[in-house]
């Protein structure tokens, strides 16, 4: 579909490519990875022709759509949601515009041409689409008829990806596209990328995208690209087997180069010898260095300071909250007990960071009790860092200056260096900082704080994988308690031990992590089985027919359950025959052909089975 061959880009001394070469196809699920400033989002621009390159070539298949979503996008427009997202399909779009025109001129004849070309485009179909996605990504019935200007950047956002959704391209690029969802629309918009054919390239700061739907792993790093067969995981595995080979190779590099310079020293005064040692040093310019990453810290935090807090930590009883007229929750009540690591889960705009602002006192109680247990001292992180920090500040004074002891004061360092900010690092301006990097610093005054109870608001904001996960490890190692809101899964199912669901009308407390959520929640509203009844001899002779009816039916059943087995097995050959060939090869594009064909009769034999099932 796409090919690019020793690409090269610089902005001023600063070299983004270097001479990189890739292949990209139709079906392939890419996710793209790389620090933050490494060039992911130049990347995405440069395949869809945003962005020109210094040199090199890139070569798109005719006819094949891109559809690019930026990671930051200005919708100005006056339309409502449901005409908005309409505006994917541009035939209806002009065909709807001339009528409303034609409405007022009463041309009757055009007007039912219209009406006709209208029926041919399968109108109503693409309505119920349109609603379809918006719907999936958050929005409610009665938000259609809402105007785009009204709408928060958050859900002009997802307005944005449902218009690229319904535009139906055969290649996709994304660049964070689950920034501004929750954790349902996550789900939904996850399991639409599962269930599609189409491929994609999708830059995204949630581990569990990467794992569950990339199939390839593209990193951005040192000016190359490299490609990693697997999803995510499997490409942390093959990275670190990669850089600790690139490693060995370096040591050997560096050692051939000190022992041809001490050649040339020792031989540079010798005429007899020159002409041995300027071939040494021109061979020496042609090397070309070994380039690896570094490798990711190990952090291994002190909480030693940390006092022991009685058994129950915090307990809410009854708590109700409400704006003016407006209910946000009722009837709340749960306890949280030492050591426990609570997740608040609930869709954007249910009160999760309302109900965390009522448990720290920022909102006055108005019903209920909010209690704090034996010897609990708590911190908070706030999820607007701009109002937290003071932008004027140096990060290590900013620091410095929330420490309350010189034992503190002394830590500062070393923990800011856990968190990735090293050297002159600490001397930047909090007003320069990215998001992520003002997440960090305002993660290291939590910490510092010695504080047994952390209520978080949204700690995984802004921050890229790297550190995520270093995030995630110091807090797996803290020894108190911890109340937090998170829309990354794999933070929630890697850090929680307790899930909190907030509904309106009350929260419901959970054992385990979000997937042990989610199973709990599956056996819950499996509906519950009655006994079959005894049939009297009267209602026998009528269900006759009936049963005759249910024998073929089964019938039927059991055949599609008998070839969706064998498609399965197919499959399964095939898929493991792919991982043996080459990407790019006619034999390679045969078998994902097949695979493609199989899985499609198999989403049509499932959709036949449930029907019968009906």
């Amino acid at each position: 579909m796409l090919s690019a061959k020793d690409v090269s880009l610089g902005f001023g001394q600063q070299i983004i490519f270097d001479n990189i070469s890739f292949n990209i196809n139709k079906g392939q699920r890419i996710g793209l990875v790389g620090r933050n400033g490494s060039g992911k989002t130049t990347l995405l621009n440069v395949i869809g022709g945003n962005h020109d390159i210094d040199s090199g070539k890139i070569l798109l298949q005719k006819d094949c759509k891109i559809a690019y979503m930026p990671q930051h996008v200005v919708l100005m427009s006056t339309q409502s949601v449901l005409n908005e997202a309409l505006e994917a399909f541009d035939d209806l779009v002009k065909i709807k515009k001339e009528l409303c025109t034609i409405e007022k001129s009463f041309d009757v004849e055009r007007y039912s041409i219209l009406q006709q070309k209208l029926l041919d485009l399968d109108y109503e179909r693409k309505l119920a689409e349109a609603k379809k996605v918006l719907l999936g990504l958050g929005f409610e019935q009665n938000q259609f008829e809402k105007s785009v200007e009204t709408l928060s950047v958050g859900w002009k956002m997802r307005l944005v990806l449902a218009k690229l959704l319904l535009q139906k391209a055969d290649f996709y690029l994304f660049d964070e596209p689950t920034n501004h969802l929750d954790l349902v629309a996550k789900d939904w918009f996850l399991n639409f990328l599962k269930d599609s054919d189409f491929g994609f390239v999708l830059v995204c700061h949630d581990k569990y995208f990467l794992d569950h739907l990339c199939d390839y792993i593209f990193e951005v790093a040192l000016g190359m690209l490299n490609v990693y067969r697997g999803n995510y995981s499997e490409y942390l595995k093959q990275k670190e087997e990669r850089n600790r080979l690139l490693e060995k190779k370096y040591i050997e590099q560096q050692k051939f180069i000190k022992k041809q310079q001490k050649v040339v020293e020792r031989f540079r005064a010798k005429a007899t010898k020159a002409k041995m040692v300027q071939s040494i040093i021109k061979s020496l310019q042609k090397i070309e260095p070994v380039r690896f990453g570094k490798k990711q810290k190990i952090v291994k935090f002190n909480f030693s300071n940390i006092k022991r807090s009685g058994r129950v930590v915090l307990n809410v009883k009854d708590l109700a909250f409400s704006f003016d007229s407006k209910q946000i929750f009722k009837e709340v009540n749960f306890e949280i007990e030492r050591g426990q690591k609570v997740a608040i889960i609930a869709p954007n705009g249910t009160g999760k960071t309302t109900l965390l602002d009522v448990i720290c006192g920022k909102y006055k109680l108005k019903s209920g009790s909010v209690e704090l247990g034996y010897n609990v001292e708590t911190v908070i992180f706030e999820q607007d860092q701009n109002r937290s920090l003071n932008l004027d500040n140096d990060i290590l004074n900013e620091v410095e200056n929330s420490c309350s002891s010189s034992e503190q004061r002394c830590r500062v360092r070393s923990v800011l260096g856990a968190f990735l900010f090293e050297g002159d690092d600490v001397y930047k301006k909090i007003n320069v900082l990215s998001g992520g990097e003002k997440n960090r610093v305002a993660m290291v005054k939590v910490l510092l704080q010695d504080a047994n109870f952390l209520i978080l608001d949204e700690p995984t904001n802004h921050l890229d994988l790297e550190s995520k996960e270093v995030l995630l490890n110091v807090l797996k190692q803290f020894t108190g308690t911890i109340l937090f809101v998170s829309h990354d899964r794999d933070f929630l199912n890697e850090l929680s031990t307790h899930i909190l669901e907030l509904r309106p009308n009350g929260i419901f407390k959970y054992c385990g992590n979000y997937d042990s959520f989610l199973l709990q929640k599956l056996e819950q509203e499996k509906p519950v089985k009655k006994q079959p009844q005894k049939l009297k001899k009267g209602q026998k002779e009528s269900n006759k027919k009936t049963n005759k009816q249910l024998y073929e039916y089964r019938k039927k059943i059991r055949n599609i359950e008998t070839r969706i087995e064998k498609i399965e097995i197919e499959i399964s050959i095939f898929s493991e025959k792919l991982a043996s060939l080459r990407y790019g090869t006619k034999e390679y594009d045969d078998v994902y052909s097949k695979i493609k064909i199989l899985k499609k009769e198999i989403e049509e034999k499932f959709k036949m089975w449930e029907k019968l099932n009906d």
